[in-house]
């Protein structure tokens, strides 16, 4: 019988890339901030509704010191009104706003 999964230096040493938790920390974020944007314009991207309150405008780069490193996150813009990660704390650069 085979193993069903890798222990977790194996596949931090197959993943290539030794900021293996901040990057999988980054893509965490990013998931989250895409599913409240989408719940706050009423669309997913690239999704055509009539229930769409504003469109995507690109995103804004900002900085997160984390035990981890300094995430680079990409939070969208939106056209009309403004979209701020709830986990985040304005002006705050540190972990602190996401704990």
């Amino acid at each position: 019988m085979t193993e069903e999964r890798l222990p977790l230096a194996e596949l931090l040493a197959k993943s290539g890339d030794p900021d293996f938790l901040r990057s999988v920390a980054e893509a965490v974020l990013l998931l989250l901030m895409e599913a409240d944007v989408e719940g706050q314009i009423g669309a997913a991207r690239h999704e055509r509704t009539g229930e769409r309150l504003t469109y995507r405008n690109g995103f804004r780069d900002r900085a997160l010191d984390t035990r981890l490193g300094t995430l680079q996150l990409r939070i969208p813009k939106l056209r009309q009104g403004t979209y701020y990660p709830p986990f985040l704390e304005p002006r705050k650069t540190a972990e602190k706003a996401l704990v």
